[in-house]
């Protein structure tokens, strides 16, 4: 349907099942700019992160830049109801930080909150070269990086019947995803490449065209965004414990990268066993396969505004128009695409906030999860 106050194509049908009103930006957090800072220029004092560690082995890298690792993760149980009712997990949520982020991130910890108040389990995963767990494993994520998330969401899932048997449940409870950014991006390549790895995904404001959207982040108007995410990736890869090779030092030293698509022709493209940044875009690019064989996914939700200033909403109406031709999006057991007109990149800050709710993307992400857990238990 079009609103014709915004010219967004929405999707009303999904937003009336999972009982979530339609999204309307807070007042100052007006466009998407605004909306993308609002973290940074007004950050919330989050409660103290009592996350249990969790390290998961990761083997070395195909291209042997780096050694086998470990991969630092956080586990959050449910937040225990006010009336003292049960609090054991409706299911176990994998989440995801985006580019330059970590476990630590005041949205990926909004999320978690959010999730962890709507009785799941979180499990907060650092990819490789996050900090914390910097010290753990040599080398730096990509946006398909399998050998390390296949193990993670193997391990995830063992902590998924180790729930359920402690709850004393006959069955095992399910496993879903959760990915802001780049880390839903990961999580579509790791369900495609292993399907069944996941019992439902999440992703918000995730690429799906590497390719388009590096050539979004080099435009003009986005050079702050630019600066500060190079800033943190190459602060990233020289705080390697392990080292970094002469030509990695030699490329981030006297002149480092001034775009993404150079940071990852100089460090992420080789380092993963491509031959180039135009093979890397094209290899780890979501898009073709999701086109391809869209119900080779687990029931999936991806959200994308409009306005967003670092992924162009081009690659998602795509997806969305082929699956309405397609005829697959009739359900809540198939993929679907719910656009927004604006939110800009992981904002969707809206009225109604809180600290325990999170914004609108997290509400949204828990009504998503709490029907996928009735779908579930229902069959």
């Amino acid at each position: 349907m079009t609103d014709h106050v915004s010219g967004v194509i929405e999707n009303p049908r999904l937003l009336e099942q999972l009982g979530v009103p339609p999204y309307q930006q807070r007042w100052p957090w007006l466009g998407g700019d605004l909306q993308t800072l609002r973290d940074t220029l007004r950050p919330v004092s989050l409660p103290p992160d009592h996350g249990a560690p969790l390290q998961i082995s990761v083997p070395a890298l195909a291209s042997g830049a780096a050694e086998a690792g470990q991969l630092l993760a956080y586990f959050d149980r449910p937040i225990a109801p006010v009336d003292g009712g049960c609090s054991q997990p409706r299911a176990l949520v994998v989440l995801l930080h985006g580019l330059g982020g970590s476990s630590r991130r005041e949205g990926l910890r909004r999320l978690g909150l959010s999730l962890q108040g709507a009785g799941f389990a979180v499990l907060r995963l650092n990819l490789r070269g996050a900090d914390p767990g910097r010290d753990l494993a040599g080398g730096t994520y990509a946006a398909c990086c399998n050998s390390d998330l296949l193990p993670v969401l193997e391990r995830a899932r063992q902590l998924a019947a180790d729930l359920a048997s402690e709850a004393s449940q006959s069955s095992p409870i399910p496993l879903y995803g959760a990915g802001i950014s780049l880390g839903g991006t990961m999580l579509l390549n790791a369900c495609l490449a292993m399907p069944g790895a996941l019992d439902g995904l999440f992703c918000a404001s995730s690429p799906l065209d590497l390719a388009l959207c590096s050539a979004s982040i080099e435009r003009p108007r986005n050079r702050i965004y630019q600066r500060w995410l190079l800033e943190r990736l190459v602060r990233q890869t020289l705080a390697d414990p392990f080292g970094v090779s002469a030509d990695e030092e030699k490329a981030l030293g006297l002149e480092p990268p001034r775009t993404i698509r150079a940071f990852d022709a100089a460090i992420t493209a080789p380092r993963w066993g491509y031959r180039d940044v135009d093979a890397y875009y094209a290899g780890a690019s979501p898009l073709p396969r999701l086109l391809d064989q869209p119900m080779a996914l687990p029931p999936t939700m991806l959200l994308q505004a409009m306005d967003d200033p670092w992924v162009p909403a081009e690659s998602a109406r795509r997806l969305q128009s082929a699956l309405v031709a397609s005829g697959q999006d009739g359900d809540l057991d198939r993929v679907w695409v719910l656009l927004t007109h604006r939110g800009g990149h992981n904002g969707f800050h809206s009225p109604g906030d809180s600290l325990r709710q999170g914004c609108w993307s997290d509400r949204l992400a828990c009504a998503w999860f709490s029907r996928r857990c009735a779908q579930d238990q229902g069959r």
